[in-house]
C-alpha cells in the first residue's frame, strides 16, 4: 500500500498525492521547492491525533503542519507529511476581549468579525490579506503596529496542542504551585514541563545572555521568555516555534479595541542621518505605527502608479493628483527623497488625534525635515498601498528577476541604521544584488527584499555567500537575523551567528524534550543544514 491509503483507513479527511496539489504546496512565499509525499486535509482534531500517533509509530516520516502558505522562510514546506488546516479546521469562537480560533482560520476572516465589534488583533502583519492564525502564532508575527502594541506571543492566553504521545493539551501561563503540580505528574506532559523548567532553572544565567538586545526577534527557542519567577508560561515557547514543538489545534487570543479616530504625519529625509533622533524624539507620543520606505521604493510606486491607484481603488488621474504635494516637494529638496517615515496616530477621538500631532510636529522642529499632516483617508492609504504592496509590485514587475527573500529580516537598535545600512547594501551591491528597503523603522526591523534570477546557479550560488557576509554584520552590530519571519530552512544553518554553542544545545535539547523522534517538521529551529538549503532553491 501506498502512503497515501495507509493515511486514507487512518483519518476522515482526505488524502492527497496527485501532481497538481504536490506542485502546490512545494512552495510558500519562500525561495524553496520542497516537494512532500502527501497533503492531508483533516477534519478534526480526532485525525491530527491520529496522525501524531501514526507518525510516532513511523518516525521515517513527518508531520508539517501548514495553514496560509504566505512564509518566506521555507517553513510550512517540507518532504514527507504536509497537513493543511484552512481547509476544514478554520473556526472563530464568540468575539469579544479573548476569542477562540482554530489554526486555518485567515486573518482577513477574523478581522471583519472583530471589526464588527469594534475590536482588532493588532499584531497583523503586511501580508495580513493571505495570513492564516497558525502561521501567525507559529512565526510570532510582527506588523506596522507592533510598535504600540507588541508581537502576537502578546496576544496569546493560551494554546491547545497535540504533544509527540498524540493527546492534545491545554498550555497557559501556570502559577509555581500550578506547575509544581504539573511537574509532579508521571505522565509525558508532566515529564516534559519538568524537563524545561531543569533546563531553564540550570541554565539561567546562559538564557538571559542569549537573550537578543533588540525590541523584536524571531530567531531560536525563546527559551528566556518561559519563567520569570512566579509565572510558567509555556506558550512563550510554543509561540514562534514553526511547528517543531508539537500541532496546535486552537488558540485564545486577546483583541484590543479598535481607535477609530486617526491622521498620519508623513516625514520625508534627504539622508538616513537624522533617521535615530527623529525616531527617539517620535516614541514617547506612543504612534500607532512608524513604518519606513526608501527611495527605491518610492520610485517603484511612481513607476507603477496605474497598479498602485487600481489597489488604492482610485483612478490614475485622481490619485496622480494626490502625488502633487509630494512632487512640490521633491521640486524643493531637489530630488526624492531618500527615507520617508509614516508616522501613524490613532485614538478614541480627534481631538486626542490632533493634540498629538501637534505635539509631535513641535518635537520634529528641531531636525529641519520636511513633512506633511495627512488628514484624509484617502491619501494615507496612498502610502500605505505603496508600502504594503512593495513586495507583490516587486515579485509582478521585474522581468525575468524575483523577489529572493533571503537576509529579508533584520532587526538591529534604530540608533545604528545609519551607520548599518550602507555597509549591508554594500554586500549586495558588490554580489551584483538590486534591493529595496521598507520596514518598521520604531523597532530597527527592516525588510531588504532582494531581486534576483534564480534559474542561474551563478545567482543561486549568491544565497550562503551574502548571507554569511550580512549576517556577520548583524552580529558585529547586535542584531537579529529576523525580527518577525523567523528562521525556517533559510536561517536555522545560520543561527551560530547569533548564539553560542551552549544556546544551541539548549535549543536543540529543547526539540528533543518536545519531540524525541523529530516527526514534527524536522529541520527547522535545530537540525537544518546549508546542504539542504541551497540543494531545495527553487530553479523557476
Amino acid at each position: 500500500m501506498t502512503l497515501r491509503h495507509d493515511l486514507e483507513d487512518l483519518i476522515d479527511g482526505e488524502v492527497a498525492d496527485d501532481e497538481s496539489t504536490l506542485t502546490r504546496f512545494s512552495r510558500d512565499a519562500s525561495i524553496f521547492y520542497v516537494r512532500p509525499e502527501v497533503v492531508v486535509f483533516p477534519k478534526s482534531r480526532e485525525d491530527l491525533k491520529k496522525l501524531v500517533t501514526w507518525t510516532s509509530a513511523h518516525p521515517e516520516h513527518s508531520l508539517t503542519a501548514r495553514a496560509g502558505g504566505s512564509d518566506m522562510t521555507g517553513g510550512p514546506i517540507n518532504n514527507s507529511i504536509i497537513i493543511n488546516f484552512t481547509t476544514y479546521l478554520n473556526q472563530i469562537g464568540e468575539i469579544g476581549q479573548e476569542t477562540t480560533v482554530e489554526p486555518g482560520v485567515f486573518y482577513r476572516d477574523l478581522e471583519v468579525k472583530t471589526l464588527e465589534k469594534n475590536l482588532i488583533l493588532p499584531c497583523y502583519t503586511a501580508s495580513k490579506n493571505l495570513s492564516a492564525l497558525g502561521g501567525m502564532i507559529s512565526n510570532n508575527c510582527a506588523g506596522e503596529r507592533t510598535l504600540r502594541y507588541g508581537k502576537m506571543e502578546d496576544f496569546v492566553a493560551s494554546l491547545k496542542v497535540i504533544f509527540a504521545d498524540g493527546n492534545e493539551y491545554e498550555v497557559r501561563p501556570l502559577s509555581r504551585d500550578e506547575l509544581n503540580n504539573k511537574m509532579s505528574q508521571d505522565s509525558f506532559e508532566g515529564r516534559l514541563y519538568k524537563q524545561i523548567f531543569e533546563l531553564i532553572e540550570t541554565n539561567k544565567t546562559i538564557l538571559e545572555s542569549a537573550k537578543p538586545k533588540v525590541s523584536k526577534n524571531s530567531a531560536g527557542y525563546y527559551l528566556w521568555n518561559v519563567w520569570d519567577g512566579e509565572k510558567f508560561d509555556l506558550t512563550r515557547l510554543i509561540v514562534g516555534s514553526q511547528g517543531t514543538l508539537g500541532i496546535l489545534t486552537e488558540a485564545r487570543i486577546k483583541l484590543v479595541e479598535v481607535k477609530k479616530h486617526h491622521d498620519m504625519i508623513a516625514l520625508f529625509f534627504d539622508s538616513w542621518d537624522h533617521f535615530p533622533k527623529v525616531v527617539n524624539a517620535l516614541l514617547p507620543y506612543e504612534p500607532e505605527s512608524l513604518e519606513t520606505f526608501d527611495d527605491a521604493t518610492l520610485k517603484l510606486g511612481l513607476r507603477f502608479m496605474p497598479e498602485i491607484a487600481r489597489r488604492a481603488g482610485s483612478s490614475l488621474f485622481s490619485f496622480a493628483l494626490q502625488f502633487l504635494p509630494e512632487v512640490l516637494m521633491g521640486i524643493k529638496m531637489g530630488g526624492l527623497p531618500k527615507l520617508v517615515i509614516l508616522v501613524e496616530i490613532a485614538e478614541k477621538t480627534q481631538e486626542e488625534v490632533e493634540e498629538k500631532a501637534k505635539s509631535i510636529i513641535e518635537a520634529i522642529k528641531p531636525f529641519d525635515i520636511d513633512f506633511r499632516w495627512v488628514k484624509k483617508d484617502t491619501e494615507e492609504n496612498k502610502f500605505w498601498v505603496m508600502r504594503r504592496e512593495s513586495f507583490n509590485l516587486l515579485r509582478e514587475h521585474v522581468g525575468d528577476k524575483k523577489t529572493a527573500p533571503f537576509v529579508e529580516d533584520f532587526c538591529i537598535t534604530p540608533a545604528r541604521v545609519p551607520e548599518f545600512l550602507p555597509r549591508a547594501l554594500k554586500i549586495l551591491k558588490e554580489s551584483g544584488i538590486e534591493a529595496n528597503i521598507a520596514g518598521h523603522a520604531g523597532n530597527g526591523n527592516f525588510h531588504i527584499i532582494p531581486l534576483m534570477d534564480l534559474r542561474q546557479k551563478s545567482e543561486r550560488d549568491k544565497i550562503v555567500r551574502v548571507s554569511n557576509k550580512f549576517y556577520d554584520l548583524v552580529k558585529e552590530f547586535g542584531g537579529s537575523i529576523t525580527g518577525e519571519h523567523n528562521d525556517g530552512i533559510i536561517r536555522t544553518p545560520f543561527l551560530y551567528k547569533m548564539f553560542t554553542p551552549e544556546v544551541l544545545e539548549l535549543f536543540r535539547k529543547t526539540k528533543e524534550i518536545f519531540d524525541p523522534k523529530n516527526i514534527f517538521n524536522p529541520g527547522k529551529k535545530v537540525g537544518g543544514s546549508i546542504e539542504y538549503l541551497e540543494s531545495h532553491i527553487a530553479r523557476d
